[in-house]
């Protein structure tokens, strides 16, 4: 009998493929331990539903151990109302579940060295950084809407708010992480202008004092964006606000060489959470057998190791993923003149024959 249960997504473009692949490689390291509820989000729910999820999947979620998402949403649905768009349905998941921490390591395989945009001699130097999102505060989530001014100009306005309790609780978790780490913590924000950032800044510091083993120090978000290209290798863990977040973890996750490489993990107060790439749908990609499935392998290695207390099966996906890189296989994001191109289906088994 399976002990846990997991609510799949599979979503829009390529999420289908890379969904199959991260559970062929789920049920080949831990075979029997999962049962899987395939739910219907995203942009195929509005197709159905006229919804980005329904009332029916959000339970699902809530009753489920964890969440396994692929990707959703696409130009398809862009021109949508705000609340109908289908990256909706992860925001209300995110709130629903209280998944208030998001981890996204970026890590610079040796190997990968020549498919980062990064100058030689700073990839040379590889780097290793955890980047902790705050996910359910902030801009994504304060008060939204239009309204005209007295000539008649529409205005179109978008609120960042933050409570210290929001604050105290992901800087507590960065802290937590830095601790298994290389002990050393960079709060991004942006101070000098916002006064969001300004509560942020001082929350940190005071919850920095629960751990006095930590190195902590202060980076405005532009500098962060321009240090991130000047040398990655100087971070360890930074903790920011959830749109600073959405933004530098994309542009760490292109010097890894692929932002199809970077895993995700969205954690609350519980071992419940949601495992997700960090890309997009790719619809342009979507049952060409070109997607890179690696990074959705690899969140579900962070889920065994989060949320099922399983750091030997965690531990062998991401050997499985390292050999298979270190043999020479690649896809179409991270090859170079010197590799074969190899499908998302073929990359799987590549992973699949490691384990």
């Amino acid at each position: 009998m399976s002990k846990y249960r997991l609510a799949v997504i599979e979503g829009d473009g390529i999420g289908p493929e890379i969904i199959r692949s991260a559970i062929a490689v789920l049920d080949k390291v831990a075979p029997h331990c999962f049962s899987y509820e395939k739910l219907v989000v995203g942009g195929v729910c509005l197709d159905l539903h006229g919804v980005p999820i329904t009332d029916e999947a959000m339970q699902a979620c809530k009753d489920s151990d964890s969440v396994l998402l692929g990707a959703v949403g696409g130009p398809k649905w862009d021109n949508l109302p705000g609340h109908l768009r289908a990256e909706r349905a992860l925001l209300g998941i995110r709130k629903e579940l209280e998944l208030f921490a998001n981890m996204r390591p970026a890590k610079l395989f040796s190997v990968l060295k020549k498919a980062s945009p990064l100058r030689q001699d700073i990839a040379d130097r590889g780097f290793d950084m955890l980047i902790m999102r705050e996910l359910t505060g902030g801009i994504y989530y304060g008060e939204r809407g239009r309204k005209s001014d007295a000539r008649g100009n529409t205005i179109a306005f978008d609120t960042e708010s933050y409570n210290q309790t929001e604050v105290d609780r992901i800087a507590r978790v960065a802290f937590e992480m830095a601790r298994k780490r290389r002990k050393q913590v960079c709060s991004v924000d942006k101070a000098n202008v916002l006064e969001s950032s300004r509560l942020w800044r001082e929350r940190v510091h005071v919850v920095a004092e629960e751990f006095p083993d930590i190195e902590l120090s202060d980076m405005l978000v532009d500098n962060a964006a321009m240090q991130l290209v000047r040398d990655p290798s100087q971070f360890d863990v930074l903790v920011m606000a959830n749109m600073f977040g959405d933004i530098l973890s994309d542009e760490a996750s292109q010097l890894t060489g692929s932002i199809g490489m970077l895993p995700s993990a969205s954690l609350g107060e519980d071992k419940r959470g949601m495992y997700e790439p960090i890309h997009g749908s790719a619809p342009d990609l979507a049952g060409k057998n070109l997607a890179n499935p690696l990074a959705t392998i690899l969140s579900v290695a962070m889920m065994l190791k989060y949320s099922f207390n399983m750091p030997e099966e965690a531990w062998r996906i991401e050997q499985a993923v390292e050999k298979t890189l270190l043999k020479g296989h690649r896809t179409k994001d991270i090859h170079d003149n010197d590799t074969p191109v190899l499908g998302t289906r073929e990359m799987t088994d590549k992973v699949l024959q490691e384990l």
